[in-house]
């Protein structure tokens, strides 16, 4: 997971007052605002901005990204799963739980850009925490969240296409009558839903570590890996598979019927193609929230001459090109 440094995508030092961060958000929104901006990669750069400028501007997100954010990555952190929120962080009042981190609100300049991941883990999960502990307040004493939990689901192509179901079996654990820890194994069918892409995190509340003394249940996520072969791989929401033409649909061009994660398609080969073509149907890829692309990338199978009527239709093509030459002298 890529760490962001919002200071320095602001421009501003880590000891930049409240309103050094407002100035420096309003100068760079003028410059970068897609509305205005003639720099190419203006909506991307406008993106980072409001980023940047949601956490720092506010004293609570950026006392948590200082403490977890900074700190702990710099001190070697290999992952959020490392690092937890500083104590007390969440004690904040006059908040309804959660809201500024799982109910994001646009920003002044905001364009409507997604979050990064960096983001969602660590203020998505630090909201799930704090609500988690302002839900304790009725509880017995001693009363403490479980922990979220993380998994990995391999799926086929065709099951990230279509989305199935599974049954999972997870390790956890329960306390008996005597108030002992004890490992158990139970079973969670899960309803993986169509398009899902590469890398995608699925949450499923209240599925991770048990709480205790009456302690809410913490989330778990699962990590999909989409699993592919030479015929056929992903990258992102898009899907890139490989398609054999004959040598003459390859040189003369023409309709030719392909059978794909989206059905069975009628494709036009343009005359001349060869392999390692490209052709692209805009929309027949991973069907997510922007559907991804199919690409079929030709590839030129040539039959064996085998028949006495083969080998001279092989040897008039051969006649028909003199002086044909496909390596360099």
């Amino acid at each position: 997971m890529q760490y962001p440094d919002y200071y320095k995508v602001l421009g501003v030092s880590k000891t930049a007052s409240a309103e050094d961060i407002k100035k420096a958000f309003r100068r760079l929104a003028r410059k970068y605002h897609p509305d205005v901006s003639k720099e190419a990669d203006a909506a991307q750069r406008m993106a980072e901005i409001n980023e940047a400028n949601e956490v720092l501007s506010d004293s609570e997100k950026r006392s948590v990204y200082d403490a977890i954010g900074h700190q702990a990555w710099a001190q070697g952190a290999r992952s959020m799963d490392d690092v937890r929120p500083p104590p007390g962080w969440n004690q904040a009042q006059g908040r309804h739980p959660g809201a500024g981190f799982d109910g994001y609100t646009a920003g002044p300049g905001q364009t409507g850009a997604e979050y990064s991941e960096f983001f969602e883990e660590l203020f998505g999960r630090a909201a799930r925490e704090k609500a988690r502990q302002n839900a304790r307040g009725g509880s017995a004493s001693g009363a403490w969240p479980g922990e979220d939990q993380h998994a990995e689901i391999t799926l086929s192509l065709e099951e990230a296409y279509r989305g199935c179901e599974r049954a999972l079996q997870l390790q956890s654990v329960k306390l008996d009558e005597q108030g002992q820890i004890r490992p158990q194994v139970r079973t969670l069918n899960v309803k993986i839903p169509a398009g899902v892409s590469q890398g995608q995190l699925i949450r499923l509340a209240g599925q991770g570590g048990p709480g205790l003394g009456g302690g809410t249940p913490g989330d778990l996520f699962l990590k999909v890996s989409i699993q592919t072969d030479e015929s056929a791989r992903v990258d992102g929401s898009d899907v890139i598979m490989k398609v054999f033409v004959a040598p003459w649909e390859a040189a003369l061009g023409g309709e030719i019927h392909v059978k794909t994660i989206a059905g069975t398609l009628s494709v036009t080969v343009p005359a001349g193609s060869v392999a390692g073509r490209k052709l692209r149907l805009r929309g027949k890829g991973i069907p997510a929230k922007k559907a991804g692309d199919l690409y079929l990338e030709l590839d030129i199978a040539v039959p064996s001459a085998i028949t006495p009527e083969q080998r001279q239709a092989w040897q008039a093509l051969a006649n028909a090109y003199p002086g044909y030459e496909v390596r360099p002298r």
